[in-house]
């Protein structure tokens, strides 16, 4: 008879796995990104979804878990950031040749952009960051994921219809 796993849901197991881990997580997370304040970050969220979603995921399967939620929520956020800098780029390149009322729009459907990308589910901001803003092939997000090819196809096309729906049906995605 197999044993069964212990129930991350039970305070003291909880509890164990993040006294474990923590702290290397926490190091991992920094040693990718050099800033320990964004490491620390990343790694309490990660344990605060671990906590959330204590029914679905496995005791054994913990460890592997949290370190590829916080790989992945690292990624996302680098992401985010390059998509933030090119905007402020662009703005900057066009600055002096764009009307004063122009810039304000570009800034506000920018903001708006954000919101929305940052509305998205997790899996489907992850795909369409970096499918959008890193140029993978859906082939190369499904390695990075270990998702199929298909899987990646539907969290994109989800992706773009929600953006769609939120910023308007004239935007070309």
């Amino acid at each position: 008879m197999q044993e069964k796993d212990p129930s991350i849901c039970e305070e003291k197991n909880y509890n164990q796995l993040f006294h474990k881990h923590y702290e290397a997580v926490t190091k991992y997370i920094y040693y990718k990104c050099g800033d320990l304040q964004q490491a620390e970050d990343i790694t309490q969220s990660v344990f605060l979804k671990l906590w959330k979603l204590c029914n679905t995921i496995a005791f054994s399967k913990a460890k592997s878990y949290i370190y590829k939620a916080c790989n992945n929520l690292f990624l996302n956020e680098v992401a985010h950031k390059k998509v933030v800098l090119k905007h402020q780029k662009s703005i900057v390149n066009t600055a002096d040749k764009e009307s004063p009322d122009f810039l304000i729009e570009v800034e506000e459907f920018r903001e708006k952009l954000k919101a929305a990308i940052n509305k998205l589910s997790v899996k489907e901001r992850e795909v369409f960051l970096l499918s959008r803003v890193e140029k993978h092939t859906y082939k190369e997000i499904a390695e990075i994921t270990g998702l199929t090819v298909k899987a990646i196809e539907r969290r994109m096309s989800k992706a773009l219809q929600e953006l769609k729906s939120m910023l308007g049906k004239d935007i070309k995605i």
